[in-house]
């Protein structure tokens, strides 16, 4: 089956063939490591590539310090090389430069092949650094926009979670459990993580602008879902159907259509909590069972109410910038 070439495939290879290009073109000895640290530094976001070549370039004063003194006092052999792997590289693990390790060792064996040690030899090696990893940041500028498909995976989440709310509104009113429920439940995960990852990437691609929203909005609807997966097990426990059932149920299906991204939902939490104490307020249970069962619909409506308290959570706590940015006024 033929497989599309990837974006990262694309920069990847164009960029090392520049970087190795402007190398030759300034007149680099080892003009080729420049194409591999491109390779190297070509990542899935902007915020990495960067994070990697402020990494690299530190690992590679480090390294070009360390095996300077050590070639310099020993010779240029392999037992002053191996020496230097011993010292270097718990220094940069140490020092959360790890990433570098490879790439800098590298640079070092041009100075074990030279058999000398100059101040051109060493800029040299700086600027190797610099191509490769300056191309890699230039061509990672570019990254396809994934916003509009991020509101895609919110829209398909909402649904999924209406459906998940009318099915659970479904089993409480009539105590029978639906043969897709699995289904709708593993699917809703699946969806989350999906788009979770999908929201991590979008931030990571932006270096100045702060771009969290999509990443807690995910976050949120993830702890809903935990809810979900607890009012799932709790009805599985009820064994008959009460006179709240229904009212339960009506409540349930109510939020499944309200629930959306720029519901505050304040006005749902008061109606869970006006529903909550009707019931209290309704005659006592006759038999053990009954209060078994009243109990257990009492739960579910706490856990309901949690539910919706987790998404007023999310909304007061968005920035003014972001109630600007990503929703209506309403939010």
């Amino acid at each position: 089956m033929r497989k599309k070439i990837g974006m990262r495939t694309i920069k990847t290879a164009v960029g090392a063939t520049i970087a190795i290009i402007l190398a030759n073109f300034f007149g680099l000895k080892y003009a080729l490591s420049a194409g591999v640290i491109t390779i190297l530094s070509v990542q899935n976001t902007k915020r990495k590539s960067v994070e990697i070549a402020w990494s690299r370039f530190n690992s590679t004063c480090l390294a070009l310090m360390i095996s300077g003194i050590l070639f310099s006092l020993i010779g240029f052999n392999a037992f002053a090389f191996g020496l230097y792997l011993l010292i270097f590289i718990p220094l940069a693990v140490s020092y959360k430069l790890s990433d570098g390790i490879v790439m800098s060792s590298v640079l070092v064996t041009h100075l074990l092949g030279e058999g000398y040690i100059s101040l051109s030899l060493i800029a040299n090696e700086f600027f190797l650094v610099i191509i490769g990893a300056g191309i890699a940041i230039l061509f990672n500028l570019y990254m396809p926009k994934m916003q509009p498909r991020i509101k895609e995976d919110q829209a398909k989440i909402e649904e999924q979670f209406r459906i998940v709310l009318l099915c659970l509104a479904g089993t409480t009113s009539s105590q029978s459990v639906a043969i897709d429920e699995e289904f709708l439940f593993q699917t809703l995960e699946e969806m989350l993580l999906k788009a979770r990852d999908r929201a991590m990437l979008h931030k990571e691609n932006y270096l100045l602008d702060e771009m969290t929203y999509y990443v807690q909005y995910m976050d949120m609807r993830f702890m809903q879902y935990q809810v979900l997966l607890s009012m799932r097990q709790t009805l599985g426990k009820v064994v008959m159907t009460v006179e709240q059932s229904s009212l339960i149920a009506d409540l349930t299906e109510h939020i499944a259509f309200n629930l959306h991204e720029y519901n505050p939902a304040e006005d749902l939490i008061q109606m869970t909590q006006d529903v909550l104490t009707q019931c209290r307020n309704q005659e006592l249970p006759k038999t053990r069972e009954e209060f078994e069962n009243r109990a257990l619909l009492f739960q579910y409506l706490n856990d309901l109410q949690y539910l919706l308290e987790i998404k007023c959570h999310f909304v007061r706590n968005l920035t003014e910038q972001q109630r600007l940015k990503f929703g209506p006024q309403s939010l």
